[in-house]
């Protein structure tokens, strides 16, 4: 078994903020991957902000991370970049991979800068069925108590106060909050579906929930797909 380091950090509108930090100062030996670009295509229309690659595109950059068979993954990065590479891998069958616990920050030995030479890899993608929901299935279930559907966005935004992120505030209807960066709370009793802004934070929720020993669905078009496509909401 292999150990490969991957930086996913990233800042929301600004697409080169994450390349840039990991040329002044990466754990040596990591390979970096672009949330906007490598886990994500934004080529796919009226699927939210960060629609899901599919399996071709992914194979092609987790094997430029240099992640294939044999190799144990340790992401690390901010704002939900490692635990949505961390969904993706296993989505696309490849559980051997980790979440480094408190970003660069935790990392006791040195660092490198400028690029690595990462020795590519072949990834097989091997695409999992059941762990993703759309739009049409939770809006049939709104009213199916078996369904625990969790928002992770921040307080203020699953309220449906105005904000920068969100151009229609609000909620899907009956989301309870699990916000993406304080403690996992205590989560509602049933089908555990999770959605943030655009599919990238609600992977920190799901993964905190896996930890814990209970898997759960990504709805990946999140509030941006649902408000776009107007569907019901509540606020307050």
């Amino acid at each position: 078994m292999r150990y490969q380091f991957v930086d996913c950090r990233w800042e929301l509108g600004n697409p080169l903020r994450g390349r840039e930090l990991y040329l002044a100062g990466h754990i040596p030996g990591a390979s970096f991957l672009d949330v906007d670009t490598d886990l994500s295509d934004l080529s796919v229309p009226d699927a939210g902000r960060h629609p899901l690659p599919s399996a071709e595109e992914f194979a092609a950059a987790a094997g430029r991370a240099g992640i294939g068979a044999g190799v144990h993954v340790v992401a690390y990065g901010n704002l939900g970049g490692p635990e949505r590479l961390w969904w993706l891998l296993r989505h696309f069958g490849h559980d051997d991979c980790a979440v480094l616990r408190g970003g660069i920050e935790s990392w006791a030995g040195e660092l490198h800068a400028g690029e690595e030479e990462i020795e590519p890899a072949l990834f097989v993608p091997r695409e999992r069925s059941g762990d993703t929901i759309d739009a049409q299935e939770i809006a049939r279930r709104l009213a199916d108590p078996s369904l625990a559907l969790v928002d992770a966005r921040v307080p203020g935004r699953w309220r449906g106060e105005p904000n920068e992120a969100d151009e229609l505030p609000g909620r899907i209807p009956g989301a309870a909050n699990a916000p993406w960066n304080e403690p996992l709370p205590q989560l509602p009793e049933g089908e555990l579906v999770a959605y943030c802004g655009s599919g990238v934070t609600a992977c920190v929720t799901l993964h905190r929930a896996s930890l814990a020993g209970r898997e759960g669905r990504l709805y990946p078009g999140s509030w941006s797909e649902w408000s776009q496509r107007r569907l019901p909401l509540e606020r307050g």
